[in-house]
């Protein structure tokens, strides 16, 4: 089916965004389960505030058995100072076998990932973090009330070569695989346009070494809109 556009009338009219994008995330693992091979597993997480945990101290004054204040605590912080965490909507894969360890993960881009400066960087240093790891990714961006790529913020945090820049505007997917060939680190990167209108693709997610499984978001897109009476 068409992209279609759920930022403006009649779309976001009927269903709003973080509604939607929370249902995607949930039918993209469901699919990416069944691709997988034994010994892996695919979780969705949604987080507006990038799953940082909030601060309890102000509700547990008084409580001295609050199990998440330990009975040490350091001094007071030399320096506090306001930051940003990303937003997290996401499908994450884990390699159980051996012990659970993160190998792969999918961002959907979220309105608020592409806002200010700060909610730009914090998103490209959280995947360009995911990369330097180790750890295979695909982002999709089909947000389309602001215009950053941020995936170019992603080459340029890691200081890429500037071939990989895309277009600063428009729709798009991208896949990457850090892998090292002959004690030379390097980043492979998959990108697809995306226009309104037309079916999304198929991206290659890396597991580990070469193993590699498709992800449709064009069959899991059509599934969220089904179950959002949006077709």
């Amino acid at each position: 089916m068409p992209l279609l556009d759920h930022f403006r009338p009649p779309v976001d009219e009927r269903v709003t965004w973080a509604t939607f994008h929370s249902n995607w995330t949930t039918r993209l693992a469901d699919q990416i389960t069944t691709s997988l091979p034994d010994g892996f597993s695919a979780e969705e997480t949604s987080h507006p505030s990038g799953g940082v945990e909030i601060d309890v101290a102000t509700y547990s004054e008084g409580i001295t058995d609050d199990p998440l204040r330990s009975e040490w605590q350091p001094p007071e912080p030399d320096h506090s100072c306001d930051i940003t965490y990303p937003a997290a909507h996401e499908v994450k894969i884990y390699r159980t076998a051996g012990g659970r360890t993160l190998v792969a993960a999918i961002e959907l881009i979220s309105p608020s990932n592409k806002d200010r400066p700060a909610e730009r960087l914090a998103f490209a240093t959280k995947c360009a973090g995911f990369l330097y790891s180790g750890i295979g990714l695909i982002v999709i961006d089909v947000v389309t009330e602001r215009n950053a790529n941020l995936h170019n913020e992603i080459v340029r945090v890691m200081k890429a070569d500037t071939q990989l820049l895309l277009p600063e505007t428009g729709l798009y997917a991208a896949a990457y695989r850090p892998v090292v060939r002959d004690g030379q680190a390097s980043l492979e990167v998959w990108t697809q346009t995306i226009l309104l209108g037309d079916a999304l693709p198929t991206m290659p997610l890396r597991l580990v070494g070469d193993l590699f499984v498709p992800v449709d978001f064009e069959a899991a897109y059509q599934e969220a809109c089904r179950r959002r009476r949006l077709i």
